[in-house]
């Protein structure tokens, strides 16, 4: 068989201190995970079961830890909102797996964005519909490269900091300890509705603060341990 089309460029990001890459396959996010963000959106910060949406893979930018990466200001918004996350790499799937497993599946950690357009997201949300367009778009996922689980740094995370500025000015900073779902309890519930797969990328959640960038904007998202990656919007 020959393809009718040209077919699309995979998105790989690179394992810290190797020469390998992780090929991105799906990419799962799970909505305001942290209690203070829930509040400001407007929802009961209690710990009602989390629920998930996805990005293409394509949405990935891969950002590297050593350089200031470029993402387009995207078309149809006018309210570009950013959300520091930390990431989990996936490198063993399955479905229905227990708290053991979950921990087992993780290959690694990152540092990402889930960049939003928050008045489409919004607009769906009153509709009562998908939020593909809010969340799913060209480069609206910056992620750093992938740092391989450790038992100490799988305990270093649990509990880093996380946080972004924006223009050197503090806006998000919190502590992945301050999830409402773990990271584990995180991977559990969505294999429950999800077969996950190696390759699989979950971005966990995002802290209270969330806000707008302007072209012209760098912004400075991290999470302890792992390092700190740097985007600036563009024309």
């Amino acid at each position: 068989m020959k393809n009718i089309v040209a077919e699309q460029s995979r998105v790989y990001l690179p394992i810290v201190e190797s020469d390998q890459v992780f090929p991105v396959g799906r990419v799962y996010c799970v909505g305001r995970n942290y209690a203070a963000h829930s509040k400001e959106m407007g929802d009961d910060p209690e710990r009602d079961p989390p629920f998930f949406f996805a990005k293409d893979a394509s949405c990935v930018v891969p950002a590297a830890f050593s350089e200031v990466i470029c993402v387009s200001y995207p078309m149809a918004t006018s309210q570009f909102e950013y959300e520091v996350e930390l990431i989990v790499a996936i490198g063993e799937g399955g479905r229905n797996l227990t708290m053991e497993q979950a921990g087992a599946s993780i290959l690694g950690y990152a540092v990402g964005l889930d960049m939003t357009r928050r008045d489409l997201q919004t607009q769906a949300k009153k509709k009562g519909r998908p939020w593909e367009v809010g969340k799913s778009f060209d480069e609206s996922a910056p992620i750093s490269s992938i740092y391989l689980k450790t038992d100490q740094l799988a305990s270093k995370v649990s509990e880093a900091e996380i946080g972004l500025k924006v223009n050197g000015d503090l806006k998000q900073v919190s502590h992945v300890s301050n999830l409402t779902w773990s990271i584990e309890e995180v991977i559990c519930k969505l294999s429950e509705v999800f077969e996950l797969r190696p390759g699989d990328l979950i971005m966990t959640g995002t802290p209270e603060n969330v806000g707008a960038v302007v072209v012209g904007d760098e912004m400075q998202a991290w999470v302890e341990h792992l390092g700190e990656i740097r985007v600036r919007v563009t024309d």
